[in-house]
């Protein structure tokens, strides 16, 4: 069984746990290391290759901005950039965007555009559980004490509330409060998706008490769960939302998208980026957008129930429950069963996942998978999980006949 390993010899940071392969190539849904080996990408980069590896079209594009321009930095137009907020703009009918590198970036930048947007009101009110990013202000706002250890002072500003729990929002809301900063469905928390009312009644919240609704989309959004963004399965309109990811299919870029209100506050000198926004990623989100269309927005759908429906006919005694929307779906194990080992035994089978802490078996598909490599995924999947499965039942049987 492959492990994660820390390399000894290299010259990396050791802040990653890495597995003992390197990929040189892909296509499609396809990886391939050093060795030819073949491997089907259930992980899409955590959320990133949505349209797979080495897409001809946005090959195409990149090539061609690559032959024309890189960087002239931010103190000049940019069409690329226009085109790209108007299809952000069109798809969530808020007004302006800001242009980014990260998804950590974009949470940073939504947490200085709030506090402008009041002057004077600073708390942000994120949930437990959440991930925002690593940087100071966004780990200040991710709602997990294993990831704030060793990096004390926090920055203030920030409360914290049990996810999809309006009440506790509700109470904590005090004069200095200024935003709600949610994910529509918590990635590293263990794909955890809220009651189909959490975001009308957020909305509701912030209307009555005069707050801004923050919506990190970092993960979710950009077709991932069937809609372009996740929030949509709610028929609302935030005032900030935060987007990275997906949106260059493996370029750095992030976004922030606001409405007029808050994109009024930010002047010249209020934020900026040197390479946010570059023509190369740029180049990649565009045409990205322009193959995220309904068709593609359907099909992300009808497959992520495909799969879910597969899973649940499995009907193991191992798996708790299978959750998700679209082509973001957590697979938890009951106590007892490591996702970890099981996201490792898949690797030995030549299929990538990942994990969302210990229990959650974390599946994020690229949108161009076909109904063989599904088909693929769930034999491999079922085979294991039947492994797991008897090596469970045989250790219950020894317990109770040890004597």
């Amino acid at each position: 069984m492959l492990t994660q390993t820390k390399l000894q010899t290299s010259s990396l940071l050791k802040n990653y746990s890495r597995y003992p392969i390197e990929f040189t190539h892909g296509k499609g849904a396809l990886l391939f290391d050093k060795n030819g080996n073949e491997y089907l990408d259930f992980l899409s980069g955590i959320a990133v290759t949505s349209f797979g590896h080495c897409h001809p079209k946005i090959v195409d594009a990149v090539k061609e901005q690559t032959e024309n321009l890189w960087h002239v930095s931010n103190l000049f137009e940019s069409s690329g950039q226009e085109k790209l907020a108007a299809s952000l703009t069109d798809k969530t009918g808020l007004d302006k965007v800001f242009f980014c590198n990260s998804g950590t970036e974009a949470n940073e930048a939504a947490i200085k555009f709030a506090r402008k947007w009041d002057g004077e009101r600073s708390t942000i009110i994120t949930a437990i559980n959440s991930f925002h990013g690593r940087t100071m202000g966004s780990l200040a706002a991710s709602g997990q004490y294993k990831l704030w250890q060793g990096f004390a002072p926090l920055c203030p500003g920030f409360k914290y509330v049990p996810y999809n729990d309006t009440e506790a929002i509700e109470y904590s809301i005090t004069k200095d409060v200024v935003a709600i900063m949610v994910e529509p469905i918590q990635g590293e928390g263990g794909i955890m998706v809220p009651s189909e009312d959490y975001f009308a009644r957020l909305r509701n919240i912030c209307d009555k008490q005069n707050l801004l609704l923050i919506i990190d989309e970092v993960q979710a959004g950009i077709g991932r769960t069937g809609k372009y963004f996740a929030y949509q399965w709610s028929e609302i309109k935030p005032d900030i939302i935060t987007s990275a990811k997906g949106i260059a299919n493996g370029l750095p870029l992030g976004a922030v998208i606001c409405n007029d209100k808050v994109a009024e506050k930010i002047t010249p000198g209020s934020h900026g980026s040197t390479f946010g926004g570059n023509p190369i990623a740029v180049a990649a989100a565009n045409k990205v957008m322009d193959l995220l269309d309904e068709d593609c927005i359907k099909k992300i759908e009808m497959n992520g129930i495909l799969i879910k429906e597969k899973i649940k006919a499995l009907n193991s005694s191992i798996i708790k429950e299978v959750r998700g929307k679209g082509l973001m779906l957590g697979i938890e194990f009951k106590d007892g069963f490591s996702a970890k080992t099981i996201a490792s035994k898949l690797l030995d089978n030549k299929i990538i996942v990942g994990t969302s802490g210990e229990q959650v078996l974390r599946l994020l598909p690229p949108f161009i998978i076909d109904e063989q490599q599904i088909k693929l995924f769930i034999n491999k999947f079922r085979e294991i999980v039947k492994l797991h499965e008897f090596i469970s039942a045989t250790n219950s049987y020894l317990e109770e006949n040890k004597n």
